[in-house]
């Protein structure tokens, strides 16, 4: 049987049940009450009629007025009419005798006559009384005999509801018991059959489980093999790599480390699997500061093999979905930490590649400095007058050609200081000094490009400042820079705002311009080496180094560089350095 047929039965046979409890009900409540009825009925009536007659006898003298006799006569008719006991019919016939004998002309004695009137009501009377005392004792009787045979069916409609209720739940929920305690068992891959007696449709969802449950340990049985594989294939592949790889999971122990890790790090173990990360940090000075992320991003230095070897350290966290539900019943994909890649890239080759190119531009620039220089004596001596006249096209070719060296000048100038700035040759001489004394030293600078453009330069500064510990050459030569490129992407007759702030322990020097802002796309690669912000081709010049150069002056001075603009608003290039 179905559990939807079972379902309609269970509740059909409490139907029938309530429907049952209902008929006995209503068969002795009616019973009971036409019991009543006829009590109130027929005797009452009887007496009714009686109680008339008498009252006419008692109130009228003898013989009875027309008017009395025909009201008798008239109760009598009823009574006659409504003989419901027995001997109440001889009463009635006695006193229709009687009161026909009363009421004859030739009555020898008429008080006779009304005495045995009297006595046939007196008889109706005592029958009907007598009759409602023994239907009152039926009545009784038929009420205590309902009640009993209701309690009955009460006590019974009971036992059969409550011993349903007990055991019809349990058709349901044993099922879906058993149902839930197998799939909790494939949770610890405890794949268990069910099988159920019934054919319903928990007899179908076990069968279902049943199929899916072999499919399941199939399929553990069969990848077993097929995923140790794959085990043994990926430690190949990380064991052959060149780059030393360290993975930790999530309860800080080691997962798997290649060859070249071992080399680098010096580690002598066998056999590291499952040895804690503290345990093995304790020996190793360079362990313990990969795990701990010191080095990660930065290129350092390590000695392998006698040789200074440079490399770049990656971590990478691994994350394993999980799946939950949110209080309101909706399902999340959660991501969980499983532990931690580590991976160290050799990068000497590229590291000895850069040097050969910074000393290779270090080279060409110093080397091209002083034919640019001749270049621009000799246009300088080409413009004397006292050598001979020049006309207006060849004083043109001129202004661009010492347009073209001062910019070439520059470039050489910058990508010299560039290379001086990698290689570490740079020397940085540090003397406290005023902030002021900086910013003074840089609007000299560029005071005459100013007057020509007609931009204001405005200070904003604070009262008694600190001293700063910096080199004020290169410290200015950032400031400067910082000014050429307000005054070239300022408006004529605008205002350059200059401030210099004392913040927490640092000094911030800020250049705010009035230009056309710039784009926050490109504001994250503005201090990024030869990275120009795309224009119009207006002011378009420069090598893209100046604020390169910048960002390390300002780095190896201790100091923090950045940049606030926004399209339409101008933009504020700004530096601190510590007190």
């Amino acid at each position: 049987m179905k559990v939807k047929n079972k379902l309609r039965l269970g509740f059909g046979f409490l139907f029938v049940v309530v429907l049952f409890f209902g008929a006995v009900s209503m068969f002795y409540i009616n019973q009971i009450s036409n019991n009543a009825k006829v009590i109130l009925k027929d005797n009452y009536e009887s007496l009714r009629y009686c109680r008339e007659m008498r009252t006419l006898l008692d109130e009228n003298s003898l013989p009875l007025s027309v008017a009395a006799v025909t009201q008798f006569n008239a109760a009598l008719v009823k009574e006659e009419h409504n003989v419901t006991e027995p001997g109440e019919a001889q009463a009635v016939a006695g006193l229709r005798a009687s009161f026909n004998a009363m009421q004859a002309p030739n009555a020898a004695d008429i008080a006779a006559h009304q005495r045995h009137v009297r006595r046939h009501l007196l008889d109706i009377e005592t029958v009907n009384m007598k009759a409602i005392v023994r239907k009152n004792d039926l009545a009784r009787a038929s009420v205590d005999r309902s009640l009993v045979f209701l309690g009955l069916a009460g006590a019974f409609a009971f036992m059969v509801l409550f011993t349903f209720s007990v055991n019809f739940p349990g058709f349901i929920t044993d099922p879906l018991n058993t149902l839930l305690a197998g799939i909790r068992n494939i949770g610890p891959k405890n794949y268990q059959r069910i099988h159920f007696n019934k054919n319903d449709e928990f007899a179908e969802v076990a069968k279902a489980f049943n199929d899916m449950s072999g499919r399941l340990n199939e399929w553990e049985n069969s990848n077993l093999s097929k995923i140790m594989s794959e085990k043994l294939r990926i430690e190949t592949i990380i064991e052959q790599m060149h780059d030393a790889i360290i993975g930790v999971n999530e309860k800080q122990e080691i997962l798997f480390i290649n060859t070249a890790a071992k080399g680098i790090l010096n580690l002598s173990i066998d056999k590291m699997e499952g040895l804690s990360v503290a345990d093995v940090a304790k020996n190793n000075d360079l362990f313990k500061s990969i795990i701990s992320n010191e080095s990660n991003g930065k290129p350092f230095k390590i000695v392998v093999n006698g040789k200074d070897s440079h490399f770049q350290l990656e971590t990478r966290e691994i994350n394993v979905p999980n799946l939950t539900a949110d209080p309101a019943g909706a399902l999340n994909i959660a991501k969980n930490s499983a532990g931690n890649v580590y991976v160290l890239r050799n990068i000497t080759e590229f590291k000895e590649r850069d040097e050969a190119k910074t000393n290779f531009i270090a080279t060409i620039s110093h080397e091209l400095k002083t034919p640019i220089s001749s270049i621009k004596m000799s246009l300088k001596l080409m413009k004397d007058e006292r050598i001979g006249h020049i006309n207006t096209e060849q004083q043109q070719l001129l202004e661009h050609i010492k347009d073209d060296s001062d910019r070439l000048l520059k470039i050489t100038s910058e990508l010299l200081e560039l290379s001086q700035v990698e290689t570490g040759n740079i020397q940085l001489n540090f003397v406290p000094v005023q902030p002021e004394e900086i910013v003074d030293y840089a609007m000299a600078s560029v005071s005459f490009q100013a007057e020509q453009k007609g931009v204001k330069l405005e200070v904003a500064k604070d009262d008694k400042l600190p001293q700063v510990n910096v080199d004020v050459e290169k410290t200015a030569w950032v400031m400067v820079n910082f000014l050429s490129n307000a005054l070239r992407y300022s408006a004529e007759r605008s205002t350059v705002t200059i401030s210099i702030v004392n913040k927490r322990g640092e000094v911030e020097f800020s250049v705010k311009d009035t230009g056309k802002g710039i784009d926050e796309q490109y504001q994250k690669r503005l201090f990024d080496r030869y990275f120009q912000v795309p224009t119009d081709g207006q002011n378009k010049s420069g090598s893209g180094l100046g604020l390169a150069i910048s960002k390390d002056f300002i780095e190896a001075q201790n100091g923090k560089i950045w940049v606030k603009s926004a399209i339409g608003e101008g933009s504020t290039f700004g530096f601190s350095l510590p007190v």
